[in-house]
């Protein structure tokens, strides 16, 4: 799958894992799974669920560092930014460097090009939230949410995983 594909199916994964409704209880539901989910397979993970004016759920997992609340946060407000995942955006501004261009006015102190930031959708009103994953690769920091989002929401998570890479 070639960035292109990637950046439809990631699309995709946004537009499919919206929700009818989400409050505390939904954050804490999903967050909990994750931390579960964390804690079975000795993922070094910060998990944070939030909606824009208010933090709902963090979990900082053993091996997780204070650098990756950094890289949540900014993960978050990239989300917040631009409505649409970290991955996603990744692939769309292929910067290496991990910095927005010059003309977004954007200081990398407080936005990054990393996976890991997932929008919370609600239905027919929009992006009201993130979801934020740091400590692995980014690729699988997205992995992580999309697979716990399938799960609460009944959705099969192979029909929406993006495939593993080789090598």
């Amino acid at each position: 799958m070639n960035a292109t594909d990637e950046i439809a199916r990631i699309a995709e994964q946004e537009e499919r894992l919206a929700f009818s409704a989400f409050d505390e209880a939904t954050a804490f539901a999903i967050g909990s799974a994750l931390r579960e989910r964390a804690l079975a397979e000795k993922l070094p993970i910060v998990i944070q669920i939030s909606v824009w004016d208010r933090l709902l759920f963090y979990a900082a997992l053993p091996g997780s560092s204070s650098s990756n609340f950094d890289w949540v946060r900014r993960k978050v407000n990239v989300v917040k930014m631009f409505q649409k995942s970290t991955y996603r955006m990744v692939l769309e501004q292929n910067s290496p460097d991990r910095a927005f261009k010059t003309g977004h006015g954007l200081p990398v102190t407080d936005y990054v090009l990393a996976g890991g930031g997932f929008p919370v959708t609600i239905k027919g009103v929009g992006s009201v939230g993130a979801f934020g994953v740091s400590g692995l690769p980014e690729r699988e920091d997205h992995g992580v949410i999309v697979d716990a989002l399938c799960d609460h929401l009944g959705i099969e998570r192979k029909t929406l995983a993006l495939p593993t890479k080789a090598g």
